[in-house]
This record gives C-alpha cells, structure tokens and sequence, in this order.
C-alpha cells in the first residue's frame, strides 16, 4: 500500500461518508481540513495528518493512524484515526449544554406551518371572531 491516499478516499473508508460524493462535497464546502488548511479532492493524505471535520452541528478533530482505500467494517475504520482528546472534551460539553438549553425551533412538533396549514388556520380565527 502506498503511504499517501486520497483525502475524499480515506474520509470514505474511515466511514466517517456514507459516499465518496458526500466527503467530496464537505471537502469542496471547506468543512474538511487538514493541518487548519483547506484541501482540493487530490490531496494526498499521510500518516499523522491532523484533521478538523464539520459534520452538521458535530466538529472533530482527528489524526491519521492509518491508510485504506477499501470500506470495511466499523471496527477496522475506527482504527485508521484517533480523535484528540481536546475534540472528545468539547464535544462532550457541548452535548452538556444541549441537555439544558434546548433549541426553540426544536419545540415545533411538525416544523413550519404549510401554506394549507396558514388558510386552515385563518378560517379557524375568522370562524371564531365572527
């Protein structure tokens, strides 16, 4: 095996993508990093890189422990990284938080009231003023 692989490779094998198009993407977007730089999809990653992802509302910040261009099971992904313990810590206070403070948005059972929703409800208040 080479001792350099593809970033969007690697983050597919280390199944932290369900697709290489996905990791791609993130990689495109700036939500992969590599030693705090952004990357193109060619850059060759090496053992002992420090990488810094944004996966939704979750940022990690790995280290490349070792290099396989196949997805394989969970268990053999787990061990080509090593998150830093600093990421584990702030990940954990910020699930902390998230236990006391919860988002407003998030109280909406349903989301947004639809367009149909809006005239349904309209007709409920003038039905009842009337």
């Amino acid at each position: 095996m080479d001792e350099s692989l593809r970033v969007d490779k690697w983050l597919w094998a280390a199944r932290f993508f369900k697709s290489r198009s996905l990791a791609q993407t993130a990689i495109e977007n700036g939500r992969v990093l590599v030693g705090g730089q952004r990357v193109k999809l060619s850059r060759a990653l090496r053992l002992g890189d420090e990488l810094t992802l944004r996966i939704g509302d979750d940022e990690r910040t790995i280290v490349v422990l070792g290099l396989d261009d196949r997805r394989g099971p969970a268990s053999v992904a787990q061990a080509l990284y090593e998150e830093t313990r600093a990421s584990v810590e702030r990940r954990e206070a910020r699930r902390e938080s998230r236990r006391f403070f919860t988002e407003p948005a998030e109280a909406i059972a349903h989301g947004r009231p639809t367009k149909r929703d809006r005239r349904q409800i309209g007709r409920l208040r003038a039905d009842g003023s009337a």
